[in-house]
């Protein structure tokens, strides 16, 4: 079974977090990524200047970020199909990443108890 390869050759931030994606098929896709800044490779993206370096690799035809970030352009392309996945693994990584409340410091310099 094949099926079509997709390659981003333009994008442009638009707001913040929020990009338009021009694919070599001709369509266009216009994502909010703020949903998914999440867990140990995307959260460092919730910084908007780190977001703002996003860059083009033209080998892969896909976004990347400095800190190795990126998504597969298939990805991309077919954004709406795959969004609600990508939002729930990122409440998962946002999830895994918070320490459990029981092992939570104590930040309200109560004493201990045992």
């Amino acid at each position: 079974m094949e099926h079509p390869i997709h390659r981003i050759h333009r994008f442009e931030i638009v707001a913040p977090y929020t990009l338009v994606l021009d694919f070599d098929d001709g369509t266009q896709q216009r994502i909010d990524f703020r949903p998914v800044l999440e867990g140990e490779v995307f959260g460092p993206l919730q910084d908007l200047r780190m977001f703002n370096a996003v860059e083009l690799d033209p080998a892969f035809g896909t976004i990347q970020w400095p800190n190795g970030a990126d998504f597969d352009p298939e990805t991309l392309h077919d954004w709406p199909k795959y969004r609600e996945e990508f939002v729930a693994m990122a409440k998962g990584w946002a999830a895994a990443s918070d320490p459990a409340p029981d092992r939570r410091a104590n930040t309200r310099m109560e004493p201990t108890r045992r």
